[in-house]
């Protein structure tokens, strides 16, 4: 390779599903390398019976003979020692086919193998990095080097972090300019992963890689093009089953080599008509054994992507907040993959993140592409060269001065070229801080800067280089952070005492003509004690009505009285170090604040103080660390500490501290994607990826229970799980969403898992115990919501219907509610009372037609208007009713009667009766927030402007809001 390249170029992004390579011409043309004539190599690798190894087309081929021999994903088992493909593999042996195939094609095509860029996600460790390394000099390639901040990186393979190389083909191939301190979010949909990273323009570093610094990743290991593809097999199967069930059957569970082909087969049926149904609204199927083709929908395959790609929205949402941004505030969203070619991932992501995402006509693309930016093309003298591109990569510090790009027009450096300038009147992040600034740099329409004239096209890429359109279709997926806060507190029964007995002795009737005899001073034998009797019994009586009057005022008492909102007032400030820290969260319960801080080594520093007056009780660095930190959780005696994934496959630290003493009581590691349930003295944790429930104690967290998922005959064992709620618990505070911060309260101590195969189950989160189970209840895509004894489904197979079934029986549901027309979606399901659901409906006239149905069982419904509404939270029987874009919330009675409309900001509850409302949506980083209070049946009282805080990080009780800032906590009082 050394002293040939001319100009030549390889980059190749070894992706989990496929494998794209991407050639560059010495006069700076690119175009795929072709593997079997095809720009996309499938990255799978089959092992024949003689320990050859076959990769790409060749290799599914020769899997439908033998399964077993065959790794679709050699990428996903690189953390394994070996793969047993009929014999044992290294996963570097695995790679090392596919990048040898890629060798060979490249020399085909020009003779050599050129200086080559190697791409692989930023998430990967040291560890399988180096199998990477291994792998390439398995291949035959010159040994690998990466770039570091000791020196230049060393001739040979280059290795480049895909978000990078993805950032680098944004600016400087699409043009698309990032300014010195603003921000891009890379979103790698492909065939088996989603990859979101946010990186941050730092102009160039000395060893020239090209300004981007990546300081927010994530993703979600199990979500890619094949999970769309199995949820719509699964609807294939609903449509099929039924009718042809031993054909089914044999497709589903193969037994014979021609059934596993015809598996096969089917699968790659699926696959195109999800990717026909990208272009067309209906895609027919084939079905071995089956005669006529079966129609699928885009509306079915809509339906079941939705809820996966909700997942991706979230995800993408919580990487942008964890990079101190808001959506907003990139200069660009760009999607690559296959995957993103479903339209539905670019509208999702366009209305829920306000921002219109970059998606390109082949997204498998500009990994690979992006990737030779890692390698410049030298300019000459004497002869002519490539077009200039407006934002070329830096030159490398080996290259001669002679060789270097040109400074760009301006006179900006080519190393900061593609981000050349601030645009008036906007602030940069500071550079300083992993997780970025305020105020990154935007402008443009969502925060996007666009670029001057179209993109490039070069003569062998079909790229246009313009988002795709996207209209404007608002469905809310987004989680804002929980905050936390206190529990009231709730009556504990009342006693009445009974009428006190009459003393012994008494009145005596006379004895007919026998006189009184009358007693010596006038007074008149047994007189004293029927004086004493009578006055007994009417301190009796008078008890009684007293008694009766208390338990009559008990009952129609306002039990939740509008609290005495004033200006907020600053009570104390709690110092958070000497430099700000990358993450902070509170929490608030009852009289305890919690105030934590990450530290640099990964550690968090934690202090507990009264909550009225910020005096401090104790202050303890974890045990446990993390890169990254989810959130924190106070409990009735100590606090749970949550870390965040920061790798496809890292598992996230779960711990808990002693209230007394903030001292570890234990620690657990915890999935990427499970979910925690917390009950009075439980946990339970669902394990997605070991499909079960599992409960924890919570005093010392050893296992209690663990009881698997249901499964449907075809081994789907997806689930989702819906804590039964309580009055007093969803009295109490709750989050923007309206889930209690204090779910435990009132003894709420039960789940309801519902399975893939329409199952329902009750269970007991301290035995787990299945208290009652029935099967066809709901679907895992049917909104649902449980209170007491009730549970209530959103039912929409054939037309809306809202059910509401006995938890204590699950018999024959109740029809509350049956939508007039068709074509309607749920946005959202609550409880919002005794016995009383509220549903948000958007009917398929669209979402200004969205409207509120509330039914009490036994009084029937009410409906009233909620245009655009996106979702509900329950303050007691009021609903609040938020709208996202602008953010605005509206307050309807029970009654529907709008207490207070449409009012800007997010709203919170604190209690049953009252609400505390931000003028502008949470934010990780530090910004002014206007704030209100209101009782649910008063006028808003503003209570002033709280300065350059993260109100993300804030939690609240029904006196004192907490909050992070730069450098320090506050602790403000707004009532009382």
């Amino acid at each position: 390779m050394a002293g040939q390249q001319d100009g030549f170029a390889l980059g190749v992004d070894l992706g989990t599903s496929n494998t794209v390579a991407v050639l560059r011409w010495p006069d700076g043309r690119t175009r795929p390398v072709l593997v079997d004539g095809h720009p996309i190599l499938p990255s799978g690798v089959y092992a024949d019976a003689d320990g050859h190894l076959h990769v790409g087309r060749d290799a599914q081929r020769l899997a439908q003979a033998d399964p077993a021999r065959y790794e679709p994903n050699p990428k996903r088992r690189v953390d394994e020692e070996t793969v047993e493909l009929g014999g044992r593999y290294r996963p570097a042996e695995l790679l090392a086919a596919t990048l040898r195939a890629v060798a060979d094609a490249a020399v085909a095509a020009v003779g050599m193998l050129p200086p080559a860029v190697v791409t692989h996600p930023a998430a990967w460790t040291p560890a399988r990095r180096q199998v990477l390394h291994d792998a390439l000099e398995l291949a035959g390639w010159p040994a690998a080097a990466e770039h570091t901040l000791a020196g230049p990186i060393a001739p040979g393979t280059r290795l480049l972090r895909e978000p990078v190389a993805a950032a680098r083909y944004f600016t400087q191939v699409l043009r698309r300019p990032v300014p010195v301190g603003g921000a891009v979010a890379v979103f790698d949909f492909g065939g088996g992963t989603l990859d979101v990273a946010v990186l941050r323009n730092e102009g160039a570093d000395p060893w020239g890689d090209s300004g981007f610094q990546l300081v927010a990743t994530g993703g979600i290991p199990d979500l890619g093009g094949l999970d769309l593809d199995a949820a719509l097999l699964g609807r294939l199967g609903e449509l099929v089953g039924p009718a042809h069930p031993r054909e089914w059957a044999r497709l589903t569970d193969p037994s014979t080599t021609a059934e596993r082909r015809d598996r096969q087969q089917l699968w790659d049926n699926v696959r195109g008509a999800k990717e026909m149904l990208s272009r067309a609204m209906v895609a027919p199927v084939a079905v071995p054994g089956v005669e006529a083709a079966v129609p699928l929908s885009r509306e079915d395959f809509e339906r079941l992507a939705a809820p996966l790609l909700a997942r991706a929205v979230t995800e993408t949402r919580e990487v942008t907040a964890a990079a101190g941004l808001r959506p907003e505030q990139l200069s660009g969203l760009f999607l690559v993959g296959g995957s993103t070619r479903v339209p539905l991932v670019a509208r999702l992501l366009h209305a829920e993140l306000g921002i219109a995402p970059t998606v390109l006509e082949q997204p498998e693309m500009p990994v690979a592409e992006g990737a030779l930016t890692d390698l410049p093309l030298p300019r000459r003298s004497g002869r002519p060269g490539a077009p200039v591109q407006a934002a070329p990569a830096p030159p490398t510090p080996t290259q001669p001065e002679s060789t270097r790009p040109a400074p760009a027009a301006g006179g900006t450096d080519a190393a900061t070229a593609n981000a050349a300038t601030v645009p008036a009147g906007a602030t940069r992040p500071n550079p300083t801080s992993p997780l970025g600034g305020p105020d990154a740099a935007s402008a443009g329409p969502h925060g996007t800067l666009v670029a001057d004239g179209p993109a490039p096209q070069t003569a062998a890429t079909r790229y246009d280089g313009t988002p795709a359109p996207v209209p404007p279709q608002p469905t809310r997926y987004d989680h804002m952070p929980a905050a936390h806060g206190p529990v009231p507190p709730h009556p504990t029964g009342y006693g009445v005492p009974g009428p006190s007995a009459p003393p012994p002795g008494g009145w005596q009737p006379g004895v007919p003509g026998t006189p009184f005899s009358p007693a010596p001073g006038g007074v008149r034998p047994g007189g004293g004690r029927a004086r004493r009797g009578r006055w007994i019994a009417l301190g009796a009586g008078l008890v009684v009505v007293a008694v009766a009057a208390s338990v009559l005022l008990w009952v129609f008492r306002d039990r939740h009285p509008a609290l005495d909102f004033h200006t907020a007032e600053l009570v104390k400030t709690v110092a958070a170090g000497d430099t700000r820290p990358d993450q902070m969260f509170t929490a608030t319960l009852g009289e305890r604040a919690y105030l934590v801080r990450s530290l640099p080594d990964g550690h968090l520093d934690v202090t507990a103080v009264e909550a009225a007056t910020g005096k401090t009780v104790w202050e303890k660095r974890t045990d446990a660390a993390a890169q990254r930190w989810a959130g924190i959780r106070a409990l009735p005696d100590g606090l749970l500490v949550l870390g965040d994934a920061t790798g496809s496959d890292t598992p996230r630290v779960l711990a808990v501290l002693d209230e007394d003493s903030g001292d570890q009581r234990w620690r657990t590691d915890v999935g990427r994607d499970d979910t925690l349930y917390l009950g009075p003295d439980t946990i339970v944790r669902l394990d997605r990826t070991g499909e079960r429930l599992v409960g924890l104690r919570l005093s010392d967290g050893r296992r209690r229970w663990e009881r698997p998922n249901p499964r449907t005959e075809y081994g789907d064992a997806r689930t989702k799980v819906v804590p039964v709620g309580t009055g007093a618990a969803l009295d109490g505070p709750g989050d923007a969403e309206g889930s209690p911060l204090a779910p435990w309260a009132g003894k709420a101590d039960r789940l309801v898992q519902v399975g893939a195969d329409r199952s329902v189950r009750v269970v007991d989160m301290r035995s787990g115990r299945i208290l009652k189970d029935r099967g066809n209840v709901a679907g895992l895509d049917d909104p649902v919501a449980a209170r007491d004894d009730r549970l209530y489904v959103a039912e929409n197979e054939r037309g809306l219907r809202l059910l509401a079934y006995d938890l204590g029986g699950l018999g024959t549901p109740s029809v509350l509610y049956e939508a007039p027309e068709q074509g309607g979606r749920v946005k959202d399901l609550v409880t919002c009372g005794e016995r009383r659901v509220c549903l948000l409906e958007t009917p398929g006239s669209g979402a200004d037609d969205t409207r509120v149905v509330s039914a009490t069982e036994g009084e029937g419904t009410r409906q009233w208007p909620a245009p655009r509404a996106e979702s509900l939270v329950p303050v007691g029987e009021h609903v609040l009713a938020g709208r996202d874009s602008p953010d605005a919330v509206t307050l309807f009675a029970p009654d529907g009667t709008p207490v207070l409309r449409d009012r800007d900001g997010t709203a919170v509850r604190l209690d049953a009766g009252n609400l505390l409302i931000f003028s502008e949506a949470p934010s990780a980083y530090e910004d002014d927030r206007v704030l209100a209070g209101t009782a649910v049946d008063g006028e808003p009282v503003e209570m002033g402007q709280l300065k350059q805080i993260r109100s993300e990080s804030c939690s609240w009780n029904t006196e004192m809001l907490v909050c992070g800032a730069e450098k320090e906590f506050r602790l403000y009082r707004f009532s009382g």
